[in-house]
């Protein structure tokens, strides 16, 4: 009996790790958020291309939450670092699927710097 409770528990524990029930993997600095993102704070006068170093840029998932089969709304915090030092952060918001990132428009929310003391 003991063996059978470790195989179940070894075959859910398999399960859960399987790529098919993951969630989808969209928080590379090219994905569709910090494309997104990048665009509309360079649309609003908070970017500019020549003063961003891309390879520093950071992008992490906050949270993904299933919406019903296939979709997943998910929350992104994406750090653009600029040449001179500063950053520029932004939460995203979008839905996506196994398939695609793209499965909503990406809503942005820019993170304030704090107040110099």
């Amino acid at each position: 009996m003991p063996r059978n409770i470790a195989l179940a528990g070894l075959w859910i524990a398999l399960l859960y790790a399987s790529p098919v029930l993951a969630d989808p993997k969209c928080d590379g600095p090219e994905s569709w958020p910090a494309a997104m993102t990048h665009g509309q704070l360079k649309n609003d006068g908070v970017l500019v291309n020549d003063e961003v170093d891309f390879s520093r840029t950071a992008v992490e998932q906050i949270v993904s939450q299933r919406l019903r089969k296939n979709l997943y709304r998910q929350v992104f915090k994406i750090v653009f670092h600029l040449k001179d030092g500063r950053l520029v952060q932004a939460i995203a918001v979008s839905d996506a699927s196994k398939e695609e990132c793209s499965m909503s428009r990406v809503t942005v929310y820019r993170i304030a710097d704090p107040a110099p003391q």
